[in-house]
């Protein structure tokens, strides 16, 4: 069975928008990383309009560091699912649009062959996390207060505590630090 990765950027104040911070180097390359394990990209409307198609653009025109070209050839070359009632179309060929039941389409990808499932964004992940779906969790934490913006598991109820184990850690130049939790 497959598993389900979630993996955010949070700052000290566990505020979860990434306009709160712009990734460096380091950041791109741990997260190129991580993408090259899975072979699904999750998202909900809002984040996968953040994502596309300013990453794919960076593909297509090799615009950018080093780094940023690496993330973004990878981001383009994984299949992505975009859960949205709301969003009419997908850019690219490897992306599709899903308006089903997120619960039953999450668990049916996780029997389907394959490499890991990536989810990003809030919303989507926050849902995953309620429903016990999601299997492995990849924390950022910069160091930063940002002092507003979303923060992850708003407006949902988890049945229990959730308790998860540190398997890694990993401290960035930047002052970042990467966590790598597992849930028990």
């Amino acid at each position: 069975m497959r598993n389900v990765i979630f993996a955010i950027n949070i700052t000290l104040d566990g505020c979860c928008d990434h306009t709160k911070g712009i990734a460096d180097e380091e950041l791109l390359e741990y997260y190129a990383h991580l993408l090259r394990d899975v072979d699904l990209l999750v998202f909900g409307r809002k984040t996968y309009q953040l994502m596309v198609p300013y990453w794919p653009d960076v593909a297509k025109n090799r615009t950018g560091s080093k780094a940023e070209i690496e993330f973004a050839d990878t981001f383009d070359s994984v299949n992505k699912i975009v859960f949205s009632q709301s969003l009419d179309s997908a850019k690219g060929t490897n992306t599709k649009i899903v308006r089903t039941n997120l619960r039953d389409e999450v668990l049916k990808l996780k029997k389907e062959q394959g490499k890991n499932i990536l989810i990003g964004g809030v919303a989507i992940p926050s849902q995953l996390i309620e429903l016990g779906l999601v299997d492995e969790y990849h924390f950022v934490v910069r160091p930063i207060i940002a002092g507003e913006g979303r923060r992850l598991c708003e407006g949902i109820s988890l049945p229990e505590k959730l308790q998860l184990k540190l398997i890694e850690s990993k401290i960035l130049k930047s002052g970042c630090v990467a966590l790598r939790y597992l849930k028990q």
